[in-house]
């Protein structure tokens, strides 16, 4: 197998959130072809246990510990050299050494480059063709971020979105490819670096329609009589806390007021202090669940209230996989390849929103849309097809390389693995 350099800023395993589902999938899908030398950040303890799983994968991994808050520390003195503050915090002398060793002892002559931060290290593999996957417009999200919140706040993350923007013009005009998580992401970045449009895409994300299936069976984790909305997600990123206390404070009493079993379920890890301070009689704060597919399961109604997202919002669609009838806010439907009002409810204002949630507490109508829901996700989700766009990308656009060979799995032992910890 042809060697390949992956660089990620966080360790893709477990698929827990966002990122992490996509670059677990993308490794997966790479693995089928390529020899992976992996390079990649650990910032929560409770990965750890789960690095033994990349043997199956990589051929050599290099996983760095990376502490939040000493992170933020360290990214201070991008303030005086002029440079957008997630450079420094990705920055890892180690890393960038094992970069270098790994690229000349294999001879690596691709890399797949996994969000913006990691693409500092790129000058160090300058002879390496590179494809790089953003996700999202990371420059645009601390713009939009920066709208939201007052100053010194707003003029920090203005600065973040500027400058940033600036370094992602530079990476993608020396790269392969830059790829996006949807077109709508892809299109923006077309309009804000016009230079790269050609080498610009679109590259969906999948679900395990088989792991999120109604057809699982699972104990109810709701009292009787109850009906459950529930929202999914990280609960210490920004946009899920906002979504949240705007749901619980403004537009759940709404829904009460006519059907006052209703009760809201935050299932996710980490929640924050705002977070907790909403579990009452009508908010259940869960923390890390095991299994967030019994809440999915059981749930009347499924919520992504998010009034600040890019991308694709995973739990939308790990919820319709589930069959589940879903009210999602506009932020949070753009870029989902589904029928809006057919395949799941979108609304913006609280009295919009409590009426859609509302009208799918009818037993019927919720059903409807919920089949509706996994049939396009069917369609449209699936991660092998989806994520061969970067098989083809690696390989300059070939035709000859429009799909990885039948049956061509990694064979790698994991004896043969080598594992580096700093």
């Amino acid at each position: 197998m042809e060697p390949l350099l992956f660089l990620a800023h966080r360790v893709p395993v477990p698929p827990n959130k966002g990122d992490k589902i996509r670059s677990h999938h993308l490794l997966k899908a790479l693995a089928k072809r390529y020899r992976i030398y992996l390079g990649a950040f650990v910032d929560d303890p409770n990965d750890r246990p789960h690095l033994g799983s990349l043997a199956e994968l990589c051929a050599e991994a290099k996983v760095v510990d990376l502490r939040p808050r000493l992170g933020r520390l360290r990214s201070l003195p991008g303030l005086v050299r002029g440079e957008p503050l997630t450079l420094p915090y990705y920055r890892n002398a180690d890393l960038g050494r094992w970069v270098r060793s790994v690229t000349q002892r294999h001879g690596i002559r691709k890399a797949l480059v996994f969000s913006s931060g990691m693409a500092q290290y790129l000058p160090l593999i300058a002879d390496v063709e590179v494809v790089i996957d953003f996700v999202d417009v990371d420059s645009a999200k601390w713009v939009e971020y920066g709208t939201r919140r007052r100053w010194p706040l707003s003029a920090l993350y203005a600065r973040e979105g500027r400058l940033l923007l600036e370094f992602e013009r530079r990476v993608a005009a020396h790269a392969l490819a830059a790829c996006f998580v949807t077109e709508e992401e892809a299109a923006l970045f077309r309009r804000l670096a016009p230079e790269c449009a050609s080498k610009t895409f679109g590259v969906l994300n999948g679900v395990d329609s088989a792991y999120f299936s109604p057809a699982h069976d699972f104990p109810s984790p709701y009292s009787a009589g109850e009906r459950a909305v529930v929202f999914t997600g990280a609960m210490d990123y920004w946009p899920n806390i906002d979504a949240v206390c705007w749901f619980a404070q403004d537009i759940l009493p709404l829904v009460r007021a006519q059907e006052p079993a209703t009760r809201f379920y935050i299932v996710g890890m980490n929640p924050s202090p705002a977070v907790r301070d909403l579990a009452g009689e009508s908010v259940v704060v869960t923390g890390r669940v095991d299994d967030v597919r019994p809440y999915l399961r059981h749930a009347s109604v499924a919520v992504a209230p998010l009034r600040v997202a890019r991308g694709v919002q995973n739990k939308v669609l790990e919820a319709m996989a589930m069959a589940k009838p879903v009210v999602a806010s506009d932020a949070a439907a753009v870029g989902i390849s589904v029928r809006q009002g057919l395949d799941l409810q979108v609304a913006d204002t609280p009295s919009d929103f409590a009426q859609a949630v509302l009208e799918l507490l009818e037993p019927t109508h919720a059903q409807q849309l919920g089949q509706q829901a996994r049939r396009a996700v069917l369609a449209n989700y699936d991660w092998e097809s989806n994520l061969a766009a970067f098989t083809r990308l690696l390989c300059g656009g070939s035709p000859s390389c429009a799909k990885a060979e039948d049956g061509n799995e990694s064979k790698q032992a994991s004896a043969a693995s080598r594992f580096i910890e700093a």
